[in-house]
């Protein structure tokens, strides 16, 4: 007998529910919350290095970033509860391998999740953390208690997280391709305008204002830049015509103002050594139409100042590496991990670090006050510690008076000027953190076009040679000194028996690698 057997009928497949469409506002919170992790992830990594690519709000507002305004929200706002999302993701323990791999986004989310707007979380990573919602909640309580904190604004202060900090909007007007007085018809139809009592094509708008969408902001017309930066350029006012170098030029922003200064004539040398930060310049001057801008991928110091392409270059803008300290508000650098851990004693907390910056500082303005033609020469720095201003322009003073210059005084109406630690003080020009919501100085050398450098200079350029030698040897003598925070006095000779007194000791000629400071 055969037996056959019987077979179940085949029941058809349950159906799989259909995966609900994203509404609109569930796909632009999706993709913000990932390109905000994408930047979180690059500022918490510069700042753990000190090797930042830019700032915060350079980051969010490149061009790849398409949802710059909740992206700019997400990243302050997880920056600013930081410290108290690690710590309750710490107490909470619910992120594995797995997820610690993207542990930038889970800060995002728990911010989302615990201080923000949970209602259109959707993705994986935000289902694994809504589904541990009370874990989180839990070990936030479990702060609370243990802090002695009964609401969230008693916890920050605690955690000593700083109120945002509010400041004019200022725009500078692209004369490139606007007027100031179609730009503030604009403008005025949604907003309060004023003009700048000092800057010519600068605009002031009430504090928070929002205009990273306005089509002015998006095809170039009008750039959103700080009093004090925009104070540099019209320094150096060049005339049309000219030849210019801008010598640490990226992200661009003096560097365009230059060409309107300019009005689009002449020629503008933009150095810049990092590649990523290049490709930001390049976007910059397309942006703004400045045509007359040569951005050069290099090193400004490899710049041969006696190279023919050079011997029309008739003024240099210096705005090199420095601490940040005048921006920290600016740039949102209070928010950044590293701000809290800084020393109260003015110094950024890392000495070493202004060394190396103040080292690099002197040694690119000497090498800008060489070239030949030069009349102009502006140094500017976002900072507000004496060793990057007025100590590098007194270690640079008898070298820059041997080739002919001497201090000119920027803006004559404004106040605030250079500390009295170096003779020609009252040229120097200091923006203060706290009246001016930011820290910046500005120095201006200028020498007489008719002259030109005497061949008794050669001779003593090989002098100066000899002295870069006996210098790097003292080099770290000296960093021995300054990180000991001892007071010390170098005496070296230059053009004749008299001595020069240098101080702080940081030696005109200290040799360090740019690429260190990057």
């Amino acid at each position: 007998m055969v037996y056959k057997k019987v077979m179940d009928p085949v029941k058809p497949a349950a159906k799989e529910p259909k995966s609900r469409r994203l509404t609109n506002i569930e796909r632009s919170s999706y993709f913000a919350r990932r390109e905000a992790a994408k930047v979180l992830k690059s500022v918490l990594q510069g700042d753990a290095n000190r090797r930042a690519v830019g700032s915060i709000k350079t980051l969010v507002y490149s061009p790849s970033i398409r949802n710059k305004k909740a992206t700019f929200a997400l990243v302050c706002q997880t920056l600013k509860y930081l410290p108290i999302i690690k710590d309750v993701l710490e107490i909470a323990n619910v992120l594995n391998s797995k997820w610690k791999r993207q542990v930038e986004l889970m800060y995002i989310i728990t911010y989302d999740i615990l201080f923000g707007q949970d209602s259109s979380l959707t993705g994986d990573p935000e289902k694994y953390l809504i589904l541990r919602k009370s874990q989180l909640q839990s070990a936030l309580a479990k702060i609370l208690l243990k802090k002695g904190a009964k609401r969230i604004e008693d916890l920050m202060s605690q955690y000593k997280i700083p109120a945002d900090v509010k400041k004019p909007r200022y725009v500078r007007v692209n004369t490139l391709k606007l007027d100031v007085e179609t730009a503030v018809s604009e403008l005025s139809k949604d907003n309060m305008v004023e003009k700048d009592d000092m800057i010519p094509d600068l605009l002031v708008l009430p504090p928070a204002t929002d205009l990273h969408n306005h089509p002015l902001v998006t095809n170039g017309s009008v750039f959103m830049q700080g009093k004090a930066s925009s104070m540099v350029a019209v320094a150096l006012g060049p005339k049309p015509g000219w030849e210019v170098i801008d010598a640490c030029a990226a992200p661009g922003n003096k560097t365009v103002h230059l060409a309107a200064v300019m009005k689009g004539e002449g020629k503008i040398i933009a150095c810049e050594l990092n590649k990523d930060r290049v490709k930001r310049l390049e976007h910059t001057t397309n942006l703004a139409g400045a045509t007359n801008v040569e951005v050069l991928h290099e090193n400004f110091l490899n710049l041969n100042p006696e190279d023919e392409l050079y011997s029309k270059v008739r003024a240099i803008l210096l705005d090199p590496s420095c601490s940040g300290s005048g921006t920290v508000a600016d740039r949102l650098d209070y928010l950044l991990p590293s701000h809290s851990h800084t020393s109260s004693d003015g110094d950024g907390g890392d000495v070493g670090r202004l060394l190396k910056l103040a080292a690099f500082q002197e040694k690119a303005l000497i090498h800008a006050l060489s070239f030949p033609g030069v009349e102009r020469v502006v140094y500017s720095t976002c900072s507000i510690h004496q060793i990057e201003n007025e100590d590098v322009i007194k270690s640079v003073l008898p070298f820059a008076a041997f080739l002919g210059f001497h201090l000119a005084t920027p803006f004559p109406q404004w106040a605030r000027r250079g500390l009295p630690v170096v003779e020609g003080s009252q040229h120097l020009l200091r923006t203060d953190p706290v009246e001016d919501k930011e820290g910046f100085f500005i120095a201006l050398f200028t020498r007489n076009a008719t002259r030109s450098p005497e061949s008794p200079q050669k001779v003593e350029r090989g002098s100066l040679e000899n002295l870069k030698q006996e210098a790097v040897g003292k080099c770290d003598c000296h960093k021995k000194f300054l990180r000991a925070r001892i007071p010390k006095t170098l005496v070296v000779w230059i053009l004749s028996p008299a001595p020069i007194l240098l101080y702080p000791p940081l030696s005109l000629f200290l040799h360090i690698d740019i690429t260190d400071l990057r």
